[in-house]
């Protein structure tokens, strides 16, 4: 997983309130496995017609925003059902960081494992950024991991939290697997020792 240290990005605005998962990546396009070629479908509802064609009026579609790697929503982002797809549809599409003033605890904790990082901060924070956004490509805005703060296009300053162990591992970029591997060692140290310890155990209930 790529490690999330700080990312200077253009931030899409997309003032909805229960953005669910299956707007984020529609079901018909579940039938995969893979991480990888989901963007191109993210929020394919409102991204295309009928007929496959681009929506002009749609943020993502629009330039700067089909290069934002900042998704800035209001609450309950990514509710609905629990499909790992939407996080994957969104990093696909370029996504690294998403800021609302809610999630939905499973696609919260999808994104944190996808190395995706999601800021919640209050609503009026949420608008604030919103107007940054809309200023366009000469308007970024800066996660700053480390130091938990995003910088404003005006330098200002907007503090956020999150968990210490969540934060260590999108620091480190590692997922669920990397963090067990992370500790290769000592696993094979006590699979070692407990070997050793069964092997008398077993030979003398063989003896007997």
């Amino acid at each position: 997983m790529e490690k999330f240290t700080e990312l200077t990005a253009i931030a899409a605005p997309m003032p909805n309130e229960n953005i669910d998962t299956d707007q984020i990546i529609p079901a018909r396009f579940l039938k995969t496995i893979q991480r990888t070629g989901l963007g191109k479908n993210a929020f394919a509802a409102q991204r295309y017609d009928d007929n496959g064609n681009e929506n002009p009026d749609f943020v993502l579609n629009k330039e700067p925003y089909r290069h934002a790697e900042i998704l800035i929503t209001y609450d309950n982002l990514g509710c609905g059902s629990s499909r790992e797809h939407a996080p994957w549809a969104l990093l696909d599409f370029g996504i690294r960081c998403v800021i609302a003033p809610s999630f939905a605890d499973i696609f919260f904790n999808n994104c944190f494992k996808n190395g995706i990082l999601p800021i919640r901060l209050p609503r009026e924070i949420c608008d604030e950024l919103m107007g940054d956004a809309r200023q366009g490509a000469n308007s970024r805005l800066t996660v700053d991991l480390e130091k938990q703060i995003i910088i404003r296009p005006d330098g200002n300053v907007v503090p956020f939290e999150v968990d210490p162990f969540r934060r260590h591992m999108l620091l480190e970029g590692l997922d669920d697997i990397g963090q067990t591997l992370a500790h290769d060692a000592e696993i094979s140290s006590f699979e070692h020792q407990v070997s050793r310890a069964w092997v008398p155990s077993i030979s003398m209930g063989t003896a007997k």
